[in-house]
């Protein structure tokens, strides 16, 4: 049982994950915003790695990406910068990216190098599930860490439940098709989305994720799932003056503390 896993058992209000991009706003910047992070409330963190083609991703967080690969960001010196990520942060962590830079590293090389510096698991939309079930599933295991699944509105039900089988921690749920920074529309048809998902009682927990960006739409995610995950609209707020001191609000204007 991973951080993750532990979470999940330990904690049963609704829980509240931040995405950031490594090497943003400065290159070196990371572990500070982690460690920022956890002490401001944050229950588990989403570290994106930077790419040059991020299809799924909406304008602040492909500018972000853009910025940290101009700052000098890659994967090798992210896993330098997290080398003491465990003497600073207890809460769980995860990587997020394309699988375009993993497989340059090399799929074990990045495993490896994730359990090395205390990662949990890692988010990698573009990663087929037949690959990952035919190639690396063992490779992640091997290495305690969570590959993290998506789903949307068009998933079908059959698919879900194969999510469900492979999955170990938890299953993130796009709150819609689009990409990231839509704000969430909670109209009948989302209702009905999110209430199929409830309904099938799947193993594993669920978080939404995509348009979270203030108490409102978190809320309205934690009626259906354990919680929510806020990406676009914590980036921008990195962009405000002084945004490392007021963290503890931001968390605040999320999540009743």
């Amino acid at each position: 049982m991973n951080r993750l896993n532990q979470l999940f058992a330990a904690k049963k209000t609704p829980l509240l994950s931040i995405y950031f991009t490594a090497g943003y706003p400065e290159l070196n910047s990371t572990v500070d915003i982690a460690e920022a992070l956890q002490k401001a409330g944050a229950d588990f963190l989403e570290i994106g790695f930077p790419y040059s083609d991020p299809l799924a991703d909406g304008p602040v967080i492909q500018q972000s990406s853009q910025k940290a690969l101009e700052n000098g960001m890659t994967v090798e010196l992210l896993f330098s910068q997290l080398k003491d990520l465990r003497k600073r942060v207890s809460i769980p962590v995860l990587l997020m990216g394309y699988f375009n830079p993993v497989l340059q590293f090399g799929v074990e090389n990045f495993c490896n190098a994730c359990a090395e510096v205390g990662i949990d698991g890692i988010i990698v939309p573009d990663l087929p599930i037949y690959e990952y079930e035919g190639m690396y599933q063992n490779c992640f295991a091997d290495h305690n860490l969570s590959n993290i699944f998506l789903i949307t509105p068009q998933t079908s039900d059959e698919r879900i439940r194969r999510i469900d089988n492979l999955s170990s921690s938890f299953i993130y749920l796009l709150s819609s098709s689009s990409t990231t920074g839509k704000n969430l529309a909670l109209n009948e048809e989302a209702e009905k989305y999110f209430a199929r998902i409830q309904e099938m009682n799947l193993k594993n927990p669920t978080m939404i994720g995509f348009g979270i960006s203030n108490r409102e739409s978190f809320d309205k995610a934690a009626q259906y799932t354990r919680g929510a995950i806020v990406g676009s609209a914590f980036v921008k707020f990195l962009d405000q003056p002084d945004s490392m001191n007021r963290l503890p609000e931001f968390i605040s204007s999320i999540r009743k503390q």
